[in-house]
């Protein structure tokens, strides 16, 4: 019996021990797991604030009294409408609203043009064989990299003599050539991660290419579509470099407008009105995203599809 009762209660001893080791490595992984949140919700926090903070100044800048522009109360004191009325104010040569159409017209013929030639391009780069595909590659993201200053000597010669200074297309070329490089190399990593299998499959049913991109292809493409449209507009919205040489006043766009502000003081730079424009710029650009927020997000994480 004794025999028999050692294995059984080295059995029973193992079987505890296995267990406290068990229970332990839970507690320890749950402990991990849950500083791990900790730490994930402290660093999206600090990543909302470091965000919206500066946005947040702006609407409460915006609605505070001229003279008491400098203020650092976190919260609305002195609160008036005046800021908004000086802006859109025509009378002390404020032309926001002309600016807010002008920087629409450009944004919305910008995206267009790029998404037209983008999707194109960006389709044969990624499922086409041809010769010299990664030197055009190349090409186009070393298109992206020439910085603006570079370029606005050659474009305002170049302007002039054609006579175009103060007209759209001297500010939507530019733009196209900052933001069809993006729009190209962006829709080129997503053609590439979609499978073959249905193209393939849309052929065999008897469609030719062209009718395989426009019913299979182009469909499931929207959401990167979508994505790399609020991209190219957005750059195209927040363009000055150029937009500050190349515009006169009924050409202006929204950035040239608000840098040319005046305000109800002389001799004071109107801070408080700049605000006030910055948030009524910035209110297009928050209505487009949230219309279209579920098409960006799926735009974002796109690509993980599998054959």
């Amino acid at each position: 019996m004794s025999a028999i009762a050692g294995p059984a209660a080295a059995t029973a001893e193992g079987r505890a021990l296995r267990l406290e080791r068990t229970g332990t490595a839970n507690k320890v992984g749950k402990r991990r797991r849950r500083n791990q949140s900790i730490r994930t919700a402290i660093s999206a926090i600090v990543i909302v604030v470091w965000c919206v903070a500066p946005f947040y100044w702006m609407i409460v800048t915006s609605f505070r009294d001229v003279g008491f522009t400098f203020d650092t109360t976190p919260w609305f004191t002195h609160f008036t409408w005046d800021n908004y009325v000086t802006a859109l104010s025509t009378n002390l040569g404020n032309h926001l609203g002309r600016a807010l159409l002008n920087s629409l017209i450009i944004g919305a013929v910008t995206t267009v043009i790029c998404l037209l030639f983008g999707i194109f391009a960006a389709y044969a780069l990624a499922r086409l064989d041809f010769r010299f595909k990664g030197i055009v590659m190349g090409v186009i993201l070393g298109a992206s990299m020439f910085p603006g200053v570079a370029l606005l000597t050659p474009l305002f010669q170049l302007f002039t003599s054609w006579g175009w200074i103060g007209t759209y297309q001297a500010l939507i070329l530019p733009d196209i050539s900052f933001a069809l490089p993006l729009t190209v190399y962006t829709l080129t990593s997503f053609f590439r991660e979609m499978p073959w299998d249905l193209e393939e499959a849309a052929r065999i049913d008897g469609c030719t290419p062209a009718q395989a991109f426009r019913k299979i292809i182009l469909p499931l493409a929207a959401p990167a579509v979508f994505t790399t449209a609020i991209l190219a507009f957005i750059a195209s919205w927040n363009e000055y470099l150029i937009a500050s040489q190349l515009t006169t006043d009924a050409t202006q766009t929204v950035t040239v407008a608000i840098a040319g502000f005046t305000g109800s003081q002389p001799h004071q730079e109107p801070y408080t009105a700049v605000m006030a424009a910055g948030v009524v710029v910035t209110i297009p650009l928050v209505i487009l995203v949230l219309i279209f927020q579920r098409r960006i997000v799926a735009g974002l994480t796109a690509g993980g599809v599998k054959g």
